[in-house]
C-alpha cells in the first residue's frame, strides 16, 4: 500500500525507462563516412556504377525468362539506387560537415598566426624607427674624422706657439725670421702689457 501511494503521488515526476541506444565512436563513424564520401566522388565509382547497371539491364532483358530475378521496369534495381540515394546524402552532408569544421579551425589558426606576425611587424618596424632616431644622434666617421684633424690643427699651432715663446725668452737669434710677427695673447704679460723683447729698453 506505502509502495502504491508514493507512485500515485503528482507532486514527484514518474520515472521514465529510457531505451539506450547503441552507443557508436562518432570520430571513427566519420572517418567512414569521409571514406565513402571520398570514394563516391571519384570516377572509378561512376565507371563502376554504370557497369553494374548496364550488366543489369541486360541481363534481366536477354536472359531467358526463368534466370531473370528483376524483369522489366526493374523495380528491385530502384529500390537498391533508391537505398544508395537515401543513404549517400547523409554520409556527403556529414564529410562535408567535418571538412567544414576543419577549414574553420584552419581558418582561426591562420587568423591568430597573421595576427602575432603583424605585432610582430609592428614591433620590428617601432624598433627599426628607434634605431633611426638614436642613430641621428650618434657621430659619423666623417665627423670624427673632421674633429680630429680640427684638433690635430690646433696641437700644430698650440705647439708653433710654445716653440717661438721658447725662443723669445732663450733671446732672439741675429737676423731671426720672427722679428715681425704679430704678437698674440699668449705673448702679453700678467698685467696685459707685452713683455719687451730682448735687447730692447
Amino acid at each position: 500500500m506505502v509502495e502504491r501511494r508514493r507512485a500515485e503521488r503528482l507532486d514527484q515526476p514518474r520515472e521514465v525507462r529510457r531505451v539506450q541506444l547503441p552507443r557508436f565512436d562518432p570520430e571513427a563513424f566519420g572517418r567512414w563516412s569521409e571514406a565513402i564520401a571520398r570514394g563516391m566522388g571519384t570516377a572509378h565509382f561512376i565507371v563502376y556504377m554504370t557497369v553494374v547497371i548496364t550488366t543489369w539491364f541486360i541481363w534481366n532483358t536477354l536472359a531467358p525468362a526463368h534466370l531473370r530475378f528483376d524483369p522489366y521496369t526493374f523495380t528491385f534495381l530502384t529500390l537498391m539506387l533508391s537505398l544508395q540515394a537515401s543513404y549517400a546524402a547523409p554520409l556527403i552532408l556529414l564529410a562535408q560537415n567535418r571538412q567544414a569544421d576543419r577549414d574553420r579551425l584552419a581558418l582561426e589558426e591562420d587568423r591568430r598566426r597573421a595576427t602575432a606576425q603583424k605585432a610582430d611587424t609592428e614591433y620590428l618596424a617601432r624598433e627599426i624607427a628607434a634605431l633611426r632616431h638614436a642613430m641621428g644622434e650618434v657621430a659619423t666617421r666623417d665627423f670624427l674624422r673632421s674633429e680630429l684633424a680640427r684638433l690635430a690643427e690646433e696641437l700644430d699651432d698650440a705647439a708653433q706657439r710654445r716653440l717661438r715663446l721658447q725662443q723669445r725668452d732663450a733671446g732672439w737669434p741675429a737676423g731671426g725670421a720672427g722679428l715681425d710677427e704679430p704678437r698674440d695673447e699668449s705673448d702679453t704679460g700678467p698685467a696685459g702689457e707685452g713683455r719687451p723683447r730682448p735687447g730692447s729698453r
